[in-house]
């Protein structure tokens, strides 16, 4: 199956999981076209200065792909920055959260699969 980004589903989320600001999400495809177990399969857009705040992914795994732009993750212990190019595992119960913290959008394909 081939989607195009005219045919995909744009959702503007404002301040998401206690974030600044607000994000679109761009959803890939959604969850009951996949016939394996994942929850998103999304393109998510930060403007500069959003974020999305701390969250915890009990019995899933949620994958980031930084395709543009820098920001910083915290991961509940560290907070470390990223860039195009980086990708980023979380999962097994721990905790996440990004931010923008640069001059133009932080662009991140996110996958959510679950056990």
């Amino acid at each position: 199956m081939i989607r195009k980004p005219q045919d995909m589903r744009d959702q503007v989320r404002e301040n998401m999981r206690g974030g600044e600001g607000a994000i679109t999400i761009r959803h890939c495809f959604e969850k009951d076209e996949i016939k394996a177990n994942v929850r998103l399969c999304s393109m998510l857009t930060l403007p500069p200065g959003t974020s999305i705040g701390a969250h915890q992914h009990e019995n899933e795994e949620e994958v980031f792909i930084i395709t543009a732009g820098s920001g910083v993750l915290d991961d509940g212990t560290a907070e470390t920055p990223v860039s195009a190019g980086d990708a980023i595992l979380t999962g097994n119960g721990e905790s996440h959260a990004i931010r923008n913290s640069g001059d133009g959008n932080l662009e991140i394909v996110a996958m959510i699969m679950c056990y």
